[in-house]
């Protein structure tokens, strides 16, 4: 027979050890039997999040570093750019879930397997879960596995969205001598070819001497292997003159950028993460997603003991925001490096993240859309509209 768990979180990465680490922290699920499954035992440094954020954090005890100043290239506009009161911040994966496990060792109702997911699905008064060891019912199940190839949208589509993917490759490299600033981070660096549409690195200095260099692509294919290897080559011996190094680690990804409709919930199966939808369409930033969805959960849980996910009216504003500049990406009306330049020259740095967070106002939304070409982005925004 099947085993019954109250929760079941069925994925073990950002999206669900945050959820978990969230659940830890009320009491409401101390009597609660909670199963984790995820087929890896997540015990590998398999990818960096970096987000910006105010104050202290669900995660602030494993933040690996924090810049306070941004630094902005492009090839019409460069600034250097004070954050405050956010700060930049670096999350190692290996961190979270090691982070996560310990805590998740205190608490008895907590267990861990380590299976594949085949299949999850509601049933009227619990839900499924099928790996391939077991079956498992629960009164909830919160999946952030996507089941299929990210790199495709979805089959059945409608042919009005857009699906680029950003795509990115990073080396955490070790320079012989002290040639890094620790307190600066570069966000955006887009002083590099745009051929293959757009293109930009970030590098996020963690020593005088280590900063991981990633490229950072938006584009509806990926490249060759070597291509990623090539133009991180030529970054840092062009652009940070550097030409005595040794690469520590490598990390690649691939998160979808779309305006196509992510479920949010299918009864007692409430999407998280990447299968959620938390990734922004137009940016590819997932982290704050991920924890603003996991917290809304946790609270409707305490609260009603039930989980009902709707759309709110802010989603739909920029979710339209999002759908604007996929479209000017997509048909190629303007390149991104100038879009995010002029956004970036006419506002203040943190206008510019609320408005990433999805947390800014209508007068602020109207203070970014006036940075950009209205002969360019009002037409995209009117089709968009029709659509």
């Amino acid at each position: 027979m099947p085993t019954h768990y109250h929760y079941i979180i069925a994925g073990a990465g950002c999206a669900g050890s945050s959820l978990l680490m969230r659940m830890m922290q009320e009491d409401f699920f101390r009597d609660k039997r909670i199963l984790v499954l995820d087929h890896s035992p997540k015990n590998s440094n398999d990818r960096t999040w970096c987000f910006w954020e105010k104050g202290s954090g669900l995660f602030e005890p494993i933040v690996h570093h924090r810049w306070p100043t941004l630094q902005f290239y492009s090839d019409s506009f460069s600034r250097e750019l004070n954050i405050e009161p956010y700060q930049y911040k670096m999350i190692r994966g290996i961190d979270l879930y090691d982070h996560v496990r310990r805590m998740s060792a205190q608490h008895g109702n907590i267990e861990w397997r380590n299976e594949t997911v085949k299949l999850v699905e509601s049933g009227s008064d619990h839900a499924r879960v099928v790996t391939d060891q077991h079956e498992y019912h629960s009164g909830y199940v919160f999946n952030s596995i996507p089941f299929r190839d990210v790199q495709a949208p979805p089959s059945g589509e409608s042919t009005n969205g857009y699906y680029l993917l950003q795509h990115f490759k990073g080396w955490l490299i070790e320079t012989t001598g002290h040639r890094f600033d620790p307190g600066k981070a570069t966000f955006m660096d887009f002083r590099v070819s745009q051929e293959n549409g757009v293109a930009f690195f970030y590098v996020l200095p963690v020593s005088t001497r280590q900063a991981l260099v990633e490229y950072t692509l938006f584009t509806e294919q990926l490249l060759a292997e070597e291509m990623y290897d090539a133009a991180l080559r030529e970054y840092i011996s062009s652009y940070l003159q550097l030409a005595d190094y040794s690469v520590l680690h490598t990390e690649f990804g691939v998160i979808p950028m779309t305006n196509l409709r992510f479920p949010l919930q299918k009864g007692r199966v409430v999407f998280t993460g990447i299968a959620g939808g938390q990734a922004k369409g137009s940016s590819g930033y997932a982290f704050r997603f991920i924890q603003k969805r996991t917290a809304a959960i946790v609270d409707s849980l305490v609260r009603k003991n039930s989980v009902d996910l709707r759309e709110t009216l802010a989603d739909k504003r920029f979710r339209l925001y999002d759908s604007v500049l996929l479209h000017v990406l997509h048909h190629r009306k303007m390149p991104g490096s100038e879009v995010f330049a002029r956004i970036f020259r006419h506002n203040p740095p943190q206008r510019v993240l609320r408005f990433l967070d999805n947390e800014t106002n209508l007068w602020e939304d109207l203070q970014i859309m006036r940075s950009v070409p209205t002969g360019i982005f009002l037409p995209a925004a009117l089709q968009e509209l029709g659509s």
